[in-house]
């Protein structure tokens, strides 16, 4: 029997203070909630675009998917007090970055797909996009490793609107005029093809590729416009510019700076 992760009371107030909040900055638009099943353990794999999009995500899950939404949470962010406390008290699992705790995560993480049938949000690529267009990128392999693991079904969602709201990499938070927010769940993505086979890097990859593909696909329904042919890899991209510069005679940079910083929406699952 699924156990109960929140707590009710803390759940309608948090809830209470938080639809009013995105009735007042967006105005959402919203399609594909009959794809979100109403009860037992489901992934939600979606794109990630700004720091505020947690919060859309949430909205469109409580309201048309009828869910609470479970996110893993930067450890840092958790150290807050009053975040903690609520953060604790609605389910949410706790991720270290850069650390073995990662592992532990992905086992809460289970825990709660598995035992407490709960929904669990994750953003494949591990942070906000780095596509020039922000189209979503490539992606790790946790979602996918967890999803054929536990056996719960993986739905996409794409979403667009929210780079207007809270652009990446700045704190200038632009809520009048209110955005629109535009939302679809996808059916579940299939992935039987690869059920009850080892987890070499291959097949994983292979099925991370699948996940990505339907949340891109529904992207690109939304904008109206055509995904590049092949995703956004920010790994290719530093590797890239580092062999250009010492191409030109220029010092090697090293690598692992070159990158942009996290955006502290990373999740457990893409450490896996």
């Amino acid at each position: 029997m699924a156990q109960q992760r929140e707590s009710r009371w803390v759940k309608v107030v948090v809830a209470s203070i938080v639809r009013p909040i995105m009735r007042a900055v967006t105005r959402p638009r919203w399609s594909g909630q009959e794809n979100v099943p109403r009860e037992g353990g489901v992934i939600i794999a979606a794109n990630h675009l700004s720091m505020s999009d947690p919060l859309t995500i949430a909205h469109f899950l409580y309201v048309g998917g009828r869910r609470w939404p479970t996110f893993t949470m930067k450890e840092g962010v958790m150290r807050i007090p009053v975040v903690r406390s609520v953060a604790r008290s609605t389910g949410q699992i706790p991720v270290k970055r850069g650390s073995t705790d990662a592992v532990k995560a992905l086992a809460e993480a289970e825990k709660a797909l598995v035992r407490d049938g709960s929904s669990v949000i994750f953003y494949p690529e591990g942070t906000c996009t780095r596509d020039p267009e922000l189209w979503p990128m490539a992606a790790k392999t946790g979602v996918a490793r967890l999803a054929l693991t536990t056996g719960v079904p993986v739905v996409p969602l794409a979403h667009w609107g929210e780079q207007h709201l809270l652009p990446y990499g700045t704190t200038k938070l632009r809520p009048f005029p209110r955005k629109r927010i535009e939302m679809v769940a996808g059916p579940p993505v299939d992935l039987s093809a690869y059920r009850d086979k080892p987890l070499t890097a291959t097949l994983l990859k292979e099925a991370t590729a699948d996940i990505m593909r339907a949340i891109t696909e529904l992207q690109a329904g939304i904008r109206g416009e055509e995904p590049p042919a092949v995703p956004f890899d920010p790994k290719r991209a530093r590797r890239e510019a580092v062999e250009e510069r010492s191409a030109d005679g220029g010092a090697p940079a090293d690598e692992g700076a070159s990158g942009a910083p996290g955006d502290g929406a990373e999740n457990g699952a893409e450490r896996a």
